[in-house]
């Protein structure tokens, strides 16, 4: 019996919101109270020994008085960064900030914000197998750090080999040390270049596991252990070993891996049930240092200015050292303009369906179907008809969503019972059936999630249905003096030819801060995803053999993304972040299993502000053809053209700026793989560089797809190629051809050779 391959990711989708503070205080907070602020300062220019002296220069800028000693001021201060950004955190008042201000060498400072925190399948499905293909040439990621139709399987034009090594660290809740997920067996060691650390106490790293450190403020001083689950959950999707016999409540069993099962694997704590920006931008300093080579953030940040944002001013001195940093879109879809991690140096990651469902089915009286899911599947209940009730039939709309207390007073024992999803979570809905007697319980969706039915592990027999058909139930109810249903289990069902489709939670663009990047990029697996957890789930009723756990969020479908990035790294040791980035998002499918476009979970078509450029697909993206590649200095035009100051700047990339010297370029001028386009009635121009990583001897052709309302012109029409890593630029112009009745248009530019179609997503949004 084949083992069905599990995945192991869990990323949590962060909301922040920085308050900046430059020049002047928030005139919310009060001048005498202690807050931790986040400070920016300029890289000091006289200092011999940067690492040994630069402690010296933070402390130069904090205050000391009579009432303010040397040694009160020391303990003040919380972290001194020294690696993807130069500034500090520290316990300040706004008064001591208003006065720092005047120092020489100071940029802004801003209170830090508290962040709330945001699979045995997705492997197959991303056409990734252990005998062949992207696996196997690429040695499963061997040696890595980590801090639609079926894909197309292609061989790697080079093996890995052992001494390569690529660090992944992952920045959650910490982990669990000895979870069989982060065995180390068939490890090789730690590269050379490893210099992080093991909090530990024992010997609980290994050849996996080979970091652990603790950065969260409500834990100092203890180890880093994951005592909410999702640190161990993502950790597990990114990187994590192969487990046989993983499971949850006894279903999706199979083999349990990670994206990349061969990388290693440092941890950062920076969570409990809350983020500080403060440990969030000192993981990064820490992880940079370390020398990892992937970071995996499933934290996300309300839309800010970059510069007022420490995940995407860390991020930025990451990809300066050439370090991927993938960051989860944020749970906050449909909702328009909703996305966290806007920056275009960040791989901002969506979250999509896979084709594996759970499946228990509604059978009505009247013998029509409807399935649903159910992560508990008993299977000694019986397949009988039942009578059958609607818990709001009394109009009470806490009855109706089956609130604690509210069908105390309810008929329904020996009853299947129809609720609808509202205020209460469905396992405590569930309770409070199975406490009036009720046999098994249907829920059925709110209307704003649509076909979304999450497989939880009820306290009875259940299934969570659409809205349609939970709709069609209360019809037939209403049709009948004796309605009855009968649930029926049909355990782990793979192959559902709708998926990928995008998630209803996984937020939207446009990108607030700069509408000329689309946003996000990419959408990868992030419904439903078993992953390794600190403990086995219970449901009060069963107890699961293995210590793993079903999960939903961007924070899942984020470390999935980071590990194919560890693998792309592996294969690609030379391309850089962007390069990495590139290739995920020309490559990606736009198409679900049944070849149709794909289309998100409230029947409607998945536009790019939901999807990006479309759904991973690992084994295309290590043979992309062409990239678009983009160096950290390149992206100082961009942020003068954002109408950043000189010192806002500074304060990203952490050198001196001046955009009166700097030839400025619009946002879509960026040398991305997507486009994103505000279009009035004058013609737009912008151009892009694309690097031959393909054939040496290759030429591309040009094709345009589906744009309403828009005439494109693109020169030259062909691009021919001698050499690889040969460069060659052209132009795209934009014009407004006709009225249109639509506010937004859409399509792609492909770029087609006889080996490969490099797509490049476009939005064009009318004024």
């Amino acid at each position: 019996m084949v083992a069905i391959i599990i995945s192991l990711i869990f990323t949590f989708a962060i909301s922040i919101s920085p308050t900046l503070v430059v020049a002047t205080i928030s005139n919310e907070t009060a001048t005498d109270s202690l807050q931790t602020y986040i400070v920016y300062v300029r890289k000091p220019t006289n200092i011999s020994s940067m690492k040994l002296d630069i402690d010296s220069w933070y402390h130069s800028f904090l205050p000391v008085s009579d009432s303010n000693t040397t040694a009160n001021m020391q303990q003040r201060m919380l972290y001194c960064y020294k690696n993807v950004v130069t500034g500090f955190a520290a316990k300040l008042t706004a008064m001591e900030v208003k006065a720092m201000e005047k120092k020489k060498g100071f940029i802004s400072a801003h209170i830090e914000r508290i962040l709330p925190l945001q699979t045995t399948h997705s492997p197959n499905f991303l056409g990734l197998n252990q005998n062949f293909g992207f696996w196997k040439e690429s040695n499963l990621g061997k040696g890595i750090i980590i801090g639609k139709n079926r894909p197309k399987q292609i061989t790697l034009a080079q093996g890995l080999t052992d001494s390569r090594h690529i660090l992944t660290g992952v920045l959650d809740t910490g982990v669990t040390p000895g979870h069989p997920s982060f065995s180390d067996e068939g490890m090789p060691p730690p590269p050379a270049k490893w210099k992080g650390k093991c909090e530990f106490h024992g010997a609980v790293c290994n050849n996996k596991l080979i970091g652990a450190r603790n950065f969260d403020i409500d834990s100092m001083g203890k180890p880093p252990i994951d005592q909410l689950g999702h640190g161990t959950h993502t950790a597990s999707t990114a990187a994590g070993n192969f487990v046989k016999g993983a499971n949850v409540l006894g279903l999706g069993n199979g083999t349990a891996v990670g994206m990349a099962p061969l990388a290693h694997l440092a941890i950062y704590k920076v969570c409990s049930s809350s983020c500080n920006e403060s440990n969030i931008l000192s993981a990064i300093d820490t992880a940079v240092e370390d020398g990892v080579d992937i970071l995996s953030i499933s934290i996300g940040a309300n839309s800010r200015p970059f510069h007022a944002d420490p995940i995407a001013s860390g991020a930025f001195g990451a990809i300066q050292k050439g370090v991927f940093v993938s960051c989860s879109a944020g749970n906050k879809g449909p909702i328009p303009k909703t996305l966290d991690s806007e920056a275009p140096w960040i791989l901002t990651v969506g979250a999509s369906t896979i084709d594996r469902s759970m499946v228990a089915s509604a059978q009505l009286g009247n013998n029509k179907t409807y399935d649903g899911e159910s992560l508990f599947q008993p299977k000694d209940f019986p397949s009988k008809q039942w009578p059958l009730v609607y818990a709001g039939a009394n109009g009470n709309q806490s009855s109706a969503q089956c609130l604690a207390g509210s069908l105390i007073d309810s008929n329904l024992e020996g009853k299947v019972v129809l609720c609808e999803l509202g205020r209460a979570k469905t396992i405590e809905m569930g309770k409070e059936v199975k406490a009036v007697g009720g046999v098994a319980m249907i829920i059925m969706n709110h209307v704003f999630k649509a076909d979304e039915t999450p497989a939880d592990p009820h306290v009875l027999p259940a299934t969570h249905v659409s809205f349609s058909a939970g709709e069609s139930i209360k019809a037939y109810i209403k049709s009948t003096p004796s309605p009855t249903a009968a649930i029926i289990f049909k355990g782990n069902v793979i192959g559902k030819k709708s998926a990928p489709a995008v998630a209803f939670f996984s937020s939207r663009g446009p990108n607030k801060e700069s509408p000329g990047i689309l946003k996000p990029d990419i959408i990868g697996p992030g419904v439903s995803i078993i992953a390794a957890w600190p403990t086995s789930l219970e449901n009060g009723t069963n107890v699961s053999e293995s210590t793993f756990k079903m999960e939903s969020g961007t924070s899942m479908a984020c470390p999935h993304l980071s590990g194919i990035a560890a693998l792309l790294k592996s294969a690609h040791p030379d391309w850089s972040p962007a390069a990495i980035k590139s290739a995920i998002m020309t490559t990606a499918d736009i198409v679900n299993l049944e070849g149709k476009p794909i289309v998100d979970q409230r029947h409607l078509p998945a536009d790019m502000f939901a999807m990006g450029a479309g759904h991973v697909n690992p084994s295309r993206a290590t043979d992309p053809g062409l990239i678009y590649d983009i160096q950290p200095n390149d992206y100082v035009p961009y942020l003068c053209g954002l109408n950043y100051t000189d010192e806002q700047i500074c304060g990203i990339v952490d050198y001196d700026v001046q955009c009166s010297n700097v030839s400025s370029i619009a946002q879509a001028e960026l040398n991305y793989p997507s486009f994103s386009i505000i279009l009035g009635t004058t013609p737009q121009t912008y151009n892009r560089t694309v690097t031959n990583v393909g054939q040496a001897n290759s030429s591309y052709f040009h094709q345009l797809i589906a744009l309403e309302g828009v005439q494109v012109s693109v020169k030259p029409d062909k691009i021919f190629f001698t050499s690889n890593n040969q460069k060659e630029t052209y132009s795209v112009t934009f014009t407004r051809s006709h009225t249109t009745n639509a506010n937004v248009s859409q399509g792609y530019l492909n770029w087609i050779s006889t080996q490969h179609t490099v797509r490049s997503p476009i939005v064009v949004s009318f004024e």
